[in-house]
């Protein structure tokens, strides 16, 4: 009989501590994303091409700025022209702005534009940057966007700024119709930025 009661109390302590620490301490409480968002790109180089060159005759595709609103991981959803909410269960994989960065780059490689570098160190060479205004859902019109402001560095210190935008309607605010069009809107705008880039 003492065993049992000593089993009893041993019980009741574990039971104690486990719900002292179920109130400080949130495990698997959080529920991830249903949906994980990336970019691939539409054309990409083929397995084993090679490219090759100096620093000086590369171009460089820097990770562009980014607003506040496409800082985060998560989906912007523009409600009206003031307010900004966010997609419910979706995110992205990276960062939008490393993302594009990845997507613009493996563009240019797939046209043949020579040697392709991703950096963030200043270089020598064309190099290929800006800021990504938009890549969400925009509610009032059913469309996503995404808009980004390139700039481009040339040899002898000269810049070229250029804005681009790709718009894909008629779609409702569900990850399965907005995950596909903000990543053909993508591939649409790194398409143009590549042509303006390096003809």
């Amino acid at each position: 009989m003492p065993s049992l009661l000593r089993a009893a109390t041993r019980l009741l302590a574990l039971a104690g501590v486990s719900a002292t620490l179920a109130g400080c301490v949130s495990i698997g409480t959080k529920k991830a994303p249903g949906t994980f968002f990336s970019l691939t790109p539409e054309a990409a180089p083929a397995a084993g091409s090679v490219s090759s060159g100096t620093m000086a005759e590369a171009t460089v595709v820097l990770e562009p700025g980014a607003a506040a609103v496409v800082s985060v991981l998560r989906i912007p959803v523009q409600v009206d022209a003031a307010n900004v909410a966010y997609l419910k269960d979706a995110q992205w994989v990276e960062r939008p702005a490393r993302a594009f960065q990845h997507l613009l780059a493996d563009t240019l490689r797939a046209r043949g534009k020579g040697l392709v570098v991703e950096t963030d160190q200043n270089t020598t060479g064309t190099r290929i940057g800006g800021r990504l205004l938009t890549m969400g859902y925009d509610a009032p019109t059913r469309s996503v966007v995404v808009r980004f402001d390139a700039m481009k560095w040339l040899a002898g210190g000269r810049i070229e700024t250029r804005r681009f935008e790709s718009v894909v309607s008629g779609l409702a605010p569900e990850p399965a119709q907005l995950g596909p069009a903000l990543n053909r809107a993508a591939n649409s705008v790194a398409a143009e930025v590549a042509d303006w880039a390096a003809p």
